[in-house]
């Protein structure tokens, strides 16, 4: 099974969680959340980041969902990532890639899984209100 680690300020990811698994259920394994915060060293997330990705490896896959390109997750996880073969670090994570995530991780391959993720995040940004308006 790929593996899923979800990385955000504060407990944005948390709530993701929660409100994904009640959608698409709870997921027994392969799940891990790292909430960092500024009261944490840059040290202290590194290290929480670190462990998280140690005890997540999978053969099948990781991929890290991360709240937003540029931001302390990011940074942190990146120069980890690079050296893990099946590894993907997804950006801008929303509740349409966090249900996708869950729904696909078994599945699907690596690939398939991470392209399918980044393709449900785009569709869930619209504006739908215009929707309504064309005839």
């Amino acid at each position: 099974m790929i593996n899923i680690i979800v990385i955000t300020h504060g407990e944005f990811g948390a709530y993701l969680i929660e409100a994904a698994e009640g959608i698409v259920g709870v997921q027994t394994a392969g799940l891990k959340n790292v909430s960092i915060s500024p009261r944490m060293t840059l040290e202290r997330v590194k290290e929480a980041a670190s462990s998280a990705i140690q005890e997540m490896r999978s053969d099948d896959g990781l991929v890290l969902l991360i709240d937003m390109p540029g931001g302390t997750p990011m940074n942190v996880v990146l120069p980890i990532a690079k050296d893990i073969e099946k590894c993907a670090v997804i950006c801008g994570v929303n509740i349409n890639m966090m249900t996708s995530a869950f729904a696909y991780r078994q599945s699907l391959d690596f690939d398939r899984l991470s392209a399918k993720i980044i393709e449900d995040g785009r569709k869930a940004i619209c504006e739908v209100k215009s929707l309504l308006m064309k005839k």
